[in-house]
């Protein structure tokens, strides 16, 4: 069996689906990071079958909620102290998100003009439609 060493402080995200790990990993923008960071692949799971997992050492700081509640608002959030998990997060679909979304309309602002952000919010959370709030083209996840 594989023995990857615990955290003393520092989160877990835990239920990441099989193979997207590497997707938080760049969504997250986890490289730009001065810590450990530690991906386990397919690590098995009696609710999943299947599962990735992130340790991240430091303090929740280093993670965008929002941005991982997009990506998959089932991943488990993980909060570490002293090796033991202290609190356990569950994520929802954000809102609003800011610079996660590139807009696919040729006409809007954003195609157009420079350093404007990209802003989505939520139009369905049912869906997890996400609307551009300039243009009001629809982006489904």
């Amino acid at each position: 069996m594989l023995n990857i060493s615990g955290l003393e402080e520092g989160i877990v995200l835990d239920h990441i689906k099989a193979g997207m790990s590497t997707l938080v990993f760049e969504s997250l923008n986890l490289e730009k990071l001065n810590t450990e960071v530690a991906i386990i692949r397919n690590a098995k799971s009696q609710k999943m079958g299947r599962k990735d997992i992130i340790k991240i050492a430091g303090g929740l700081d280093q993670v965008d909620l929002d941005i991982l509640g997009y990506l998959d608002h089932n991943i488990t959030v993980n909060i570490i102290k002293d090796s033991v998990i202290v609190e356990k997060r569950r994520l929802k679909l954000p809102t609003r998100i800011y610079n996660v979304i590139k807009c696919k309309n040729p006409r809007c602002i954003t195609s157009i003009e420079r350093g404007i952000p990209q802003v989505f919010e939520l139009a369905d959370e049912e869906t997890a439609t996400y609307r551009c709030i300039y243009c009001e083209e629809k982006y489904d996840r």
